[in-house]
């Protein structure tokens, strides 16, 4: 016949088996990373989402003590970086920078992408949010947004606007631009910002919506000029710059990024990469780091930064749609 003291002894072996059981995750997720982290950066090296990429990986370095190193993997607008990601071990040691382009505006550009969005990734948190500016070649006739578009309802389809690919804010911001002022011109893509900025201060197209840090320079040394911002007001770092919404009323897209891992990444490395995410973004250092290049760091909980994700999706493809931009 069982005592009570027997029960009990029972009973806290069983807890001390179970522990056991559980400890080896719970320890995985404490002691995460114990080794060097992999974050692809789906453009090329140079651009904006390049240097706040290292910023943000520098500190996540600072906080956890193991190196995080940035892969540059450009091509299609994100989507070659962010398949690749998609097909890595979902370990926590492979992550990558995701975001509009390749989450909320691929799906409904593209007419097939190697992977299935949200499905084929976990959302951890956003990391920024950057507008971008409207910048003209000096030799372009038009010196606000109500010039340009009184331009180009003159002259349909003779004038371009540069972007750094396909499916990119930078392309998405010229097709709303369309849309809202009713005017037409070409896109002409390229893969990558730099060699956009390029062509256009060689001539070779007439303006492009690129992300501010990557038009900071060249409007400061006076090479292009600035007709508007495609955030709903004006930021700080370029505050003469008009919002295009003051010309266009709701005009309004931003860049915005995510810290995404594949599919099925366990909970508790979610957990504690959301942890370390917070802890990152809230640092005074990284905010105004980000902030001289106009971009707000923002954290969001796993959940919150899927249901943001699906949002801006939903309000993107209808501009999408109409704009009649397609992938094929």
């Amino acid at each position: 016949m069982r005592t009570a003291k027997s029960r009990v002894g029972r009973r806290a072996v069983l807890a001390g088996l179970s522990g056991a059981l559980a400890a080896p995750g719970l320890v995985s997720a404490q002691t995460y990373p114990n080794k060097t982290v992999r974050y692809i950066n789906p453009f090329p090296a140079g651009g904006a989402t390049d240097t706040l990429s290292r910023i943000f990986c520098a500190k996540m370095a600072e906080i956890t003590g193991q190196q995080w190193v940035v892969e540059n993997k450009g091509g299609s607008g994100g989507n070659v970086g962010m398949d690749a990601l998609a097909q890595s071990p979902a370990d926590g040691y492979t992550l990558g920078l995701g975001g509009i382009a390749s989450h909320a505006i691929a799906p409904t550009l593209y007419a097939k992408l190697p992977f299935k969005v949200p499905d084929d990734f976990t959302f951890v948190s956003t990391i920024w949010q950057l507008p971008n500016m409207l910048v003209v070649n000096l030799d372009l006739p038009a010196k606000s947004v109500a010039e340009l578009i009184a331009l180009l309802k003159a002259n349909p389809g003779k004038y371009s606007y540069a972007s750094a690919g396909n499916g990119t804010t930078l392309h998405l911001s010229g097709e709303l631009f369309k849309v809202m002022a009713k005017v037409d011109m070409v896109h002409v893509p390229y893969r990558g910002a730099a060699p956009a900025m390029q062509d256009l201060l060689a001539g070779q197209v007439n303006m492009i919506f690129d992300n501010i840090p990557g038009a900071l320079a060249q409007l400061r040394a006076g090479k292009v000029r600035a007709l508007g911002v495609t955030s709903k007001e004006r930021t700080p770092v370029v505050p003469d710059v008009p919002a295009i919404s003051e010309t266009l009323p709701g005009f309004d897209i931003n860049s915005w990024t995510t810290l995404t891992g594949p599919a099925r990444l366990p909970p508790d490395i979610v957990a504690r990469l959301s942890e370390l995410s917070k802890k990152a973004l809230e640092s005074e250092d990284i905010k105004a780091k980000f902030l001289d290049l106009a971009a707000t760091a923002i954290w969001r909980s796993p959940a919150d930064t899927l249901a943001y994700r699906n949002s801006e999706e939903a309000r993107l493809a209808p501009i999408i749609k109409a704009s009649g931009a397609r992938v094929d």
